[in-house]
């Protein structure tokens, strides 16, 4: 391994299924397969279907906007400085609340879906649907159990 330095912005980049652009800022090959932490932007109104992870455990910290995350049955407000972890097993989601692109920074311990976030962000627009989502998410372990957020719990 060999220590680095990113910068604003910087990081290899792909089209983030919620909007906007997804950046990882730390490889599983860049840290002997210990983790992966990527930068995800979402778009207002904007989320991942419910879900969880197999193998993985997860962390996010609202770097920027307001957002709901919702653990199990539980949905709690987060707005900047909020920080959630999830562990495998745990259905989960999150909403960008905000009427601005929210800003999240995540980790997968161990490192997960850094193939399924390019093979999706390499779908033509028009095959990048749910389905789509939902099929590549299985192949790399995580299970897609429900709507997004808008839909499940839609704000008055």
């Amino acid at each position: 391994m060999e220590p680095f330095f990113l910068g604003p912005g910087e990081g290899d980049a792909v089209r983030n299924p919620v909007g906007g652009p997804l950046v990882f800022k730390l490889a599983s090959a860049q840290c002997g397969n210990a983790t992966s932490v990527l930068e995800s932007e979402a778009a207002p109104g904007e989320g991942p279907p419910l879900h969880f992870h197999e193998a993985e455990d997860e962390w996010l910290y609202v770097l920027e906007g307001t957002f709901r995350i919702r653990l199990g049955s539980d949905v709690f407000p987060a707005p900047a400085g909020s920080f959630v972890f999830v562990p495998r097993g745990v259905h989960h989601t999150w909403q960008n609340v905000g009427e601005q692109p929210g800003r999240l920074l995540g980790a997968f311990i161990p490192p997960a879906l850094e193939e399924f976030f390019d093979q999706y962000a390499a779908l033509p627009p028009g095959e990048a649907t749910p389905a789509a989502f939902a099929s590549l998410a299985k192949e790399a372990g995580m299970h897609v159990v429900g709507p997004p957020l808008a839909r499940s719990h839609p704000l008055d």
